[in-house]
């Protein structure tokens, strides 16, 4: 896998006016940070994406591998959630607008 680009890849890149949102997404994607953006925002968005309830019961969220690892207090929640954990990855993929989270464990 190279890292560098050769002279004629340089050469054909593109000479008019981008706007600045669409330079922003080349450029995270150059740099291979869209992936991890989304996953910042789905978290950072729980509250808003889950509900209040749900986040006040919830003590810790990282991802890992793909994979949402969310910490519970209440063990009646967490048995809740894995019994509707396909339409838990549908909400969430559908918030990041592509697809994000490959599986989500309840801690």
């Amino acid at each position: 896998m190279r890292y560098y680009k050769k002279k004629e890849e340089i050469d054909r890149r593109k000479a008019d006016i981008q706007p600045i949102g669409e330079s922003l997404k080349a450029l995270m994607q150059a740099y291979r940070l869209d992936g991890k953006l989304s996953e910042v925002q789905l978290v950072q968005n729980w509250e808003k994406i889950m509900g209040k309830p749900i986040a006040l019961k919830t003590q810790q969220l990282y991802f890992k591998d793909g994979k949402l690892f969310v910490k519970l207090t209440s063990a009646p929640l967490k048995h809740e959630l894995n019994m509707s954990k396909s339409k838990v990855i549908d909400i969430l993929n559908t918030e990041a607008g592509r697809d994000v989270v490959k599986d989500v464990v309840f801690l």
